[in-house]
């Protein structure tokens, strides 16, 4: 890590959000679409701004519900670059300095996890995201992880997305680096997980770091659920699998972003 780069970088960094900030406070979106497209030139320009490079196999769905695994903050980022999308949250993120306010604005739908009835109360958000054409993304962990393995799926989500009668496309992302880092390593310099590892610390290193390569897998098609949403386990269960097929594939990626 260079913390030369670091410092640039989080100039820059700066510089973007100030720019689409100000974009949001003047033209002020209204439709969840012309939200979701604000979201993906943001993020597709702070991708290549920053040298994080993508590769894509599979295709990302153009509807319907979007599930990965979940490795750090950067995951959305990716995500977002690559479509325009509407992601589920953490509720927690909507009281971050700037970043809530955007991701309120970019339509996030947010959940609070752990409280009865959570799920239900995001089926609004995301059924009016579906009824506007636009995928939905999120994390069945429900946080991160160092990408070592897939943790258990909740399952409140997914019953929720099969009773809407929405197509679940499963995903799959991971991290690399090329560049000469010293000692840092994706599970700790790329992904952020644990309890005790600070934001801005973690996004500060992040962007000191040269090579990242995010390869993104997509399935072939919507997973065909043998259980019905109203076997919770049954269905993460099947999710589960899915994602966790894709982690396994060793295949060439279709195309670079």
């Amino acid at each position: 890590m260079s913390i030369l780069r670091s410092l640039a970088r989080s100039v820059q960094l700066v510089g973007y959000f100030a720019r689409y900030g100000a974009e949001l406070l003047i033209k002020r979106p209204q439709s969840r679409e012309e939200r979701a497209d604000w979201l993906h030139r943001f993020a597709a320009a702070a991708i290549s701004g920053l040298g994080i490079e993508i590769e894509v196999e599979g295709n990302f769905p153009a509807r319907g519900a979007m599930i990965s695994n979940h490795l750090s903050y950067l995951d959305i980022v990716v995500y977002a670059a690559l479509q325009p999308c509407v992601f589920v949250s953490k509720i927690e993120v909507q009281s971050y300095p700037v970043l809530g306010w955007m991701t309120t604005m970019a339509g996030t739908v947010f959940v609070a996890r752990g409280h009865g009835g959570s799920a239900a109360k995001a089926r609004a958000g995301m059924d009016a995201a579906l009824h506007a054409g636009l995928p939905v993304v999120f994390f069945p962990e429900g946080t991160t992880s160092n990408g070592n393995g897939l943790l258990k799926f909740h399952s409140g989500l997914l019953s929720q997305v099969l009773s809407a009668e929405a197509l679940i496309t499963a995903g799959h992302v991971c991290y690399s680096m090329d560049g000469d880092n010293s000692d840092a390593t994706v599970s700790d310099d790329v992904c952020y997980w644990g309890d005790e590892v600070q934001l801005l610390p973690h996004i500060f290193g992040l962007l000191g770091l040269t090579g990242i390569k995010a390869q993104v897998r997509f399935a072939e098609g919507a997973i065909d659920f043998a259980s019905e949403a109203v076997d919770r386990k049954g269905v993460a269960r099947e999710a589960w699998v899915a994602v966790a097929e894709l982690s396994q594939k060793s295949t060439e990626p279709v195309h670079h972003f």
